[in-house]
């Protein structure tokens, strides 16, 4: 599997899926959610609320993942997953860590799923939610190559997609190492 780095806006990337960086109401919201339900029109938006009346009544959990159309997106798909809030305590990362790995590890899976050999990956958690940059780079890059050897063939390509120079450098950083 192939990993690369593109930043700019994950709305005009090319791919077969694209990730949103949801809230767990899977209704839109700022940031990269908000991006996506806008460039995507309603249709995003009425297959979300449908998998929230018949699936998911209480939401998305943080964690896992969802694919919805990519309404008019260049996507055939949106996978849509919930990152967890950073914690600055070591117990409190030690428990959140492995949930936003879960996010990555989900989408993919979810990917493989519907048939997507193209992903492309917003940092989960790392706007609003208050994850260190550097460290959701690393821990994307790292779930995301673990999960590309146990996928096989299932996935040609992952595409990072960071927004701004700083997010460019921290994902560069971790795919060098």
């Amino acid at each position: 599997m192939e990993i690369l780095i593109q930043p700019g806006d994950i709305t005009q990337t090319r791919a077969d899926a694209i990730v949103n960086a949801a809230n767990s109401s899977l209704l839109g919201g700022g940031g990269v959610d908000g991006a996506i339900h806008r460039a995507g029109g309603p249709e995003i938006l009425a297959e979300c609320r449908r998998i929230r009346e018949e699936d998911l009544p209480d939401g998305l959990p943080a964690g896992r993942a969802v694919a919805t159309t990519a309404g008019e997106l260049p996507a055939r798909w949106v996978i849509h997953t919930v990152g967890p809030t950073y914690a600055k305590t070591p117990e409190k990362y030690a428990e959140k860590a492995p949930v936003l790995a879960s996010c990555y590890r989900e989408s993919l899976r979810v990917a493989a799923e519907v048939g997507a050999r193209t992903v492309a990956f917003p940092a989960v958690s790392a706007g609003i939610y208050g994850w260190p940059m550097d460290d959701a780079a690393r821990i994307a890059v790292e779930t995301v190559r673990e999960q590309g050897r146990q996928l096989g063939e299932a996935l040609e390509t992952v595409i990072f997609v960071p927004f701004g120079a700083e997010a460019e450098r921290c994902f560069r950083a971790a795919v060098e190492n």
